[in-house]
């Protein structure tokens, strides 16, 4: 049975300013007990164009009825199911997702449901799975997860990295990550721990990627193990291909954009240096209890930043 909401939902996506999220988001709203409210957040709101097909919001609302009819009875599981399906129903550029404004318009008039329903911990939902971080943010941080860890066009290192809570909390967070040779090294080692049946496995992905991160940077990863550049009109094809594409499939994955996968090469040359590091790095057991340890701390009251970009053309003039 499809999830019905009990609010109007915009046909568009839509850039709410972050200021226009501290205004109105209450405590009702975080608890779910009230209703955004919609004429003045539409009000503050600058409606993306209603001739693209990637920005209607229905098939989003689908898909996200689906996750929450999916998982209900595990929601931290919904994640590695609905990134790579939010990522290519929602297809744009590196630039056009690091607008803050736009992860505000679905969290809160589009899907708050979704949001409290996926985070609401104790009383309320944190205030930044509203309008936060790209790795804080409700589908931000799954948007970018996707981004960031598939393979090309392959999502499966998606499902990998989001099956565990530990990188979307941490590991994300992370410049390095930008880099994608590091990405999928970082996964192959959690692959390994995963296949040896290691204990803690999250606490293993912090310790590497706390230490992966202090042990370099992107430009040093970069000439450890060059990456190939983005083929940017494949991926540009693959977001004007979303005027006729079908809705993305629920039991299998779908393709992403087929802009070249990670060099074998690269990802092996850096794999002995992070094994490297993972064994010489402090573990530290977390005195979290199960239910803790499946969300991220509170992140502090920032602006969002945009996430640097270097390989995007401009932005489109609705985001200027």
């Amino acid at each position: 049975m499809p999830h019905r909401t009990s609010f109007d939902v915009p046909p568009v996506l839509g850039l709410l300013p972050d200021a226009a999220v501290a205004k109105h988001l209450s405590r009702g709203m975080q608890s779910g007990q009230e209703n955004p409210p919609q004429v003045a957040l539409r009000k503050a709101s600058t409606s993306l164009p209603e001739n693209e097909a990637r920005w209607r919001t229905a098939p989003i609302r689908e898909l996200l009825g689906e996750a929450m009819t999916r998982f209900d009875d595990n929601r931290t599981a919904a994640d590695a199911w609905l990134a790579p399906r939010l990522h290519a129903t929602l297809r744009m550029t590196r630039a056009e997702a690091g607008d803050g404004r736009l992860w505000n318009h679905l969290a809160v008039l589009v899907a708050p449901d979704y949001v409290i329903w996926r985070h609401k911990g104790g009383e309320i939902a944190q205030s930044s799975r509203f309008s936060g971080p790209h790795y804080t943010q409700c589908f931000s941080r799954l948007w970018w997860a996707a981004e960031l860890f598939r393979d090309g066009a392959d999502y499966r290192p998606v499902e990998m990295a989001c099956g565990v809570q530990d990188i979307l909390n941490t590991t994300l967070r992370l410049d390095v990550i930008d880099h994608r040779p590091t990405a999928q090294a970082v996964l192959r080692v959690l692959e390994r721990l995963i296949s040896a049946g290691k204990p803690r496995v999250g606490d293993h992905v912090n310790a590497l990627s706390a230490a992966v991160n202090t042990a370099g940077s992107t430009l040093v990863y970069d000439v450890l193990a060059p990456d190939t550049p983005p083929l940017v009109d494949e991926l540009h094809d693959w977001i004007a291909d979303a005027e006729d594409a079908p809705a993305v499939p629920w039991d299998r994955l779908p393709d992403g954009p087929d802009d070249g996968r990670v060099p074998r090469a690269a990802v092996d040359a850096l794999l002995p240096l992070f094994d490297k590091l993972l064994a010489e790095a402090p573990l530290r057991r977390r005195g979290r209890t199960q239910e803790e340890a499946t969300e991220a701390p509170e992140a502090p009251a920032v602006p969002v930043q945009r996430k640097g970009v270097s390989l995007e053309k401009d932005l489109p003039p609705w985001m200027v």
